[in-house]
């Protein structure tokens, strides 16, 4: 997953990061669930998506204005890191199924929600455009 640069102002380029961050989120605590039994495991998380989209700014802004200069790494996507564990079992296991459950609905509810701006705000375009279907 490749992000297309700095999201300024754009709502549709916007929630479409914020739809890729929240794919990538729910494959790391799918991960985390199906491990929830594996000896040291620990769970891992996302940074915040307002972290990311300043990274992402971040990255987007440089420009190699000589062939010496090293390429920055834009990275393919958000990185998952490992989340501060409260609790952790005898066998080193630091999973929670009830945290990842919240997390999971969390992320469930932030997506139902950027869909729904993605589809209205291209509901306005085609009200704009005169096509109404």
């Amino acid at each position: 997953m490749t992000s297309p640069g700095p999201v300024t102002g754009n709502p549709m380029q916007l929630a479409e990061e914020r739809l890729r961050w929240l794919d990538r989120r729910q494959e790391v605590l799918a991960r985390n669930i199906a491990n929830a039994d594996t000896p040291g495991y620990r769970a891992r998380d996302l940074s915040p998506f307002a972290q990311h989209l300043r990274r992402a700014g971040d990255a987007a802004s440089l420009a190699r204005t000589d062939l010496r200069h090293l390429t920055g790494s834009g990275g393919s996507g958000p990185a998952a890191r490992p989340a501060p564990a409260e609790e952790v079992s005898p066998d080193g296991n630091a999973v929670s199924l009830d945290e990842q459950a919240i997390k999971v609905a969390d992320t469930d509810s932030a997506h139902a929600l950027a869909m729904g701006l993605h589809k209205r705000w291209t509901g306005m375009f085609r009200t704009a455009l005169g096509r109404n279907g």
